[in-house]
């Protein structure tokens, strides 16, 4: 029999023995993680069996993958010093008690974090790279039928799910098996680097696509009234560009981090839950997590198979969605099965974990309906948001925005009821309470590979329309197919964004219960009472700075497309000024240097939200202690969920009421009304795909710091005080973040001063 496995929880050892089943069992997970893997090839293989099309689709197509390819390759360059500088400062983070020699789990922890990086980059690579490939034969297919056109595009995106399930569960059975003992320490090292390199991709991606966006539809649709994605656009090419690298690539790396978050906070929770009830319990607590994730693996691959419409009539929505809830369904029942055969901590069968995956699974399916209801062509907002542009922009913004507001509020009560229900499943036991609560964030994404092939089918069949449109459109009953998909796709992209920001608030909740369980170990008696007090002036600081910490990230983040959007409109402009020759196609439009403008631009924005992100958890912490650091992680995780809710439906909403419009209604293309809601749309890019999309990862981000630095700021603070090490880290932060945002704000002078130039 294979000799006793042992494992640790950050902040402290804790010996469990995995018996010889539990050890067979981390090889087999490992081997479900490269089914996933091989599925993946099997989909990329049937996707790029299709047919491509015309010539002049072809050239469209390659032109995209162009430009998306560059700007990741220059991103990846761009990010590679940041990621090289936290994996060294991530060595000098001291560890708690460890089973081995703590410089080596420094070690192991930051190579773990250059491999999360390496895992979120890849994920939204080869998710890209497909996505970009399959736009073209999606196009093709729809000139034969709607069935062919959405299966080819969802088994597109379901190389990214796969990819992102396999690489996730591959990675976590691989640090489980290799550093035994000290794997939980080694994984939160592998979440921060899956965190931080999506946040990144998020924002970097964002930037990009909804400055092309917004600079394509304000000269193209409204100043010259020619169609969102016409060949005689120079900005049309970055604008399919941005959906792969922004709504593709930094959705699947988010998604992955979401994966990956919340199995090391389910993990480390387990550890403590059920350690009570001697090794045998500790054992099941880690183990069953691990299954969960195996299970949802299988469910996913039958998840992407039942997405094949019945017939031609049947809405693609509705495919989609059954796809969605059956595999939901499946994990739900075999979940009750793995509890019924395994979890028995004390010999006997401890029901509360698969209620606890159950709740969050409904959640799921709750999130699901309401993001759906509020963005969706066929549901009582979009329809209200149309008709309003009857009477100009103002009533059309002022109409999303009221949505967006009320979407948020049942977002957060459905958030709410699950982890109450959570608690309720705890027993009373505190402990266990937030094992159930990490176990509800892991049941939102037990059928992980259907929602990333979901969100990806969104750019797939973005791109799939605008590379019809710009090669003279397909004809007659292709054209109602690729518009429809295309709707369709807006939906899921916004369900998909929707799950992931509830799952990033649950995950966020189970990580604080890590960040409390750091302090503990390290405090020792003066914490043994740990708790958020805000009635103390440091604590309620705390509390403040978190919850406004989400507003200025949306701030820069919405400034940069600005910015950008303002650069991309002058260009555009002065192609059409200059070259009158583009508008009869005697001359080709640029489109390179659009996409170089949006290239440079968004990159030179990422440095300061992303050291807003690092610097001002470490910075609070060290100037006022851990209890204030508790307080602001309270303050994000609440004000992050409501604005980035409010942000993304509400643009996901204008975007829908353009589309139906667009569709015929209230006068169609080239009407007031028309026009009326692409302005609203325009407002509403850079909310739903770049400042909320990119809370999701600040808001873990910011979590994942405050466990790495909780042992430093108790130790430095409280246990062993010292004084100038506390005074240097505040001032070096606050000199940092200073200096980034006086640069921030300084391009931002500089755009306004040409304006009025």
């Amino acid at each position: 029999m294979p000799g006793p496995l042992y494992l640790a929880v950050e902040g402290g050892s804790i010996d469990v023995q995995l018996d010889s089943f539990e050890q067979l069992s981390l090889y087999i997970i490992l081997g479900i993680s490269v089914l996933a893997l091989l599925v993946a090839g099997y989909f990329a293989k049937q996707v790029l069996a299709a047919p491509k099309g015309s010539a002049k689709m072809i050239e469209i197509s390659d032109a995209i993958q162009e430009g998306s390819r560059a700007y990741l390759k220059r991103q990846f360059r761009t990010l590679s010093v940041f990621v090289v500088l936290l994996t060294l400062g991530l060595f000098f983070l001291p560890v708690g008690e460890t089973t081995a020699a703590t410089s080596l789990v420094k070690v192991a922890r930051s190579i773990a974090f250059l491999l999360g990086a390496g895992f979120s980059a890849s994920i939204g690579f080869v998710g890209m790279t497909l996505a970009v490939k399959a736009n073209v034969r999606v196009a093709n297919a729809a000139q034969e039928s709607q069935k062919k056109a959405l299966t080819i595009a969802f088994r597109a995106g379901g190389v990214c799910g796969m990819f992102t399930v396999g690489l996730g569960l591959l990675g976590a059975a691989a640090i489980f098996l290799m550093f035994k003992g000290d794997a939980p320490t080694v994984l939160v090292g592998f979440g921060f680097g899956g965190a931080l390199l999506a946040m990144f991709m998020r924002v970097g991606g964002g930037i990009f696509t909804k400055a092309a966006d917004v600079g394509a539809d304000l000269v193209g649709k409204v100043e010259q009234g020619i169609p969102e994605d016409d060949p005689r656009n120079a900005a049309t090419i970055a604008d399919n560009v941005g959906d792969n690298v922004g709504d593709c690539a930094g959705m699947a790396a988010d998604i992955f981090e979401s994966y990956e978050v919340t199995l090391v906070a389910a993990l480390i929770l387990g550890f403590t839950a059920y350690s009570t009830f001697g090794a045998r319990g500790a054992a099941i607590g880690v183990m069953f997590p691990l299954f969960v994730r195996a299970i949802g693996v299988i469910t996913s691959i039958i998840g992407i198979y039942l997405v094949n419409p019945k017939s031609e009539e049947e809405s693609g929505i509705k495919s989609i969605n059954r796809g969605f809830f059956y595999s939901g369904l499946l994990s739900a029942v075999l979940v009750f099965v793995l509890t019924y055969l395994y979890f028995k901590p004390n010999g006997e069968v401890d029901w509360a974990p698969a209620f606890a995956v159950t709740l969050g699974l409904i959640l799921a399916a709750g999130i699901h309906y309401l993001t759906e209801y509020y963005t969706s062509t066929e549901k009582k907002p979009v329809k209200e948001i149309a008709a309003a542009t009857q009477t100009g922009p103002a009533t059309t913004i002022i109409s999303g925005f009221a949505f967006g507001l009320e979407s948020t509020v049942w977002s957060i009560v459905a958030i709410a009821g699950a982890i109450g229900g959570a608690f309720l499943l705890g027993g009373g036991d505190e402990a266990k309470a937030l094992y159930m609560i990490a176990l509800t964030g892991m049941g939102m994404l037990t059928t992980v590979g259907v929602i990333v092939s979901m969100d990806t089918f969104g750019p797939i069949s973005d791109n799939a329309h605008g590379v019809a449109e710009m090669s003279g459109g397909l004809g007659g009953k292709a054209d109602e197919i690729m518009a429809g998909l295309d709707a369709v796709g807006n939906t899921t992209k916004a369900i998909t964004k929707g799950m992931a920001i509830a799952t990033a608030v649950i995950a966020a909740t189970s990580l604080f219960g890590s960040f409390r369980d750091s302090v503990i170990d390290v405090g020792g008696e003066m914490f043994r009472e740990f708790s958020v007090r805000i009635d103390r002036p440091e604590v309620l600081i705390g509390l403040l700075i978190g919850g406004a910490v989400p507003f200025l990230f949306s701030s820069l983040t919405i400034s940069a497309v600005g910015r950008t959007a303002f650069a991309v409109v002058q260009e555009v402009r002065r192609q059409f000024r200059e070259h009158p020759g583009i508008m009869d196609y005697k001359e080709k439009p640029d489109y390179a240097r659009v996409v170089d403008i949006v290239t440079k631009a968004s990159l030179q924005e990422l440095a300061t939200p992303g050291l807003l992100a690092v610097l001002t958890p470490i910075l609070v912490g060290f100037a006022l202690g851990a209890e204030a650091l508790g307080a602001f992680l309270a303050g994000v995780i609440l004000c992050g969920q409501l604005l980035a809710v409010m942000l993304s439906n509400s643009g996901g909403a204008w975007d829908n009421a353009k589309k139906l419009i667009e569709e015929g209604a209230y006068g169609g293309k080239g009407s007031k009304s028309h026009e009326a809601s692409v302005i609203g749309d325009t407002v509403g890019d850079p909310f739903k795909d770049t400042a909320g999309p990119a809370l999701n990862p600040l808001i873990k981000v910011m979590n994942l710091v405050a466990v790495l630095v909780a042992v430093p700021v108790v130790t430095i603070i409280n246990v062993d005080p010292n004084p100038p090490v506390r005074i240097a880290v505040v001032v070096v932060s606050a000199g940092i973040l200073a200096t980034t945002l006086m640069m921030s704000k300084r391009r931002q002078v500089e755009g306004m001063n040409q304006v009025e130039a």
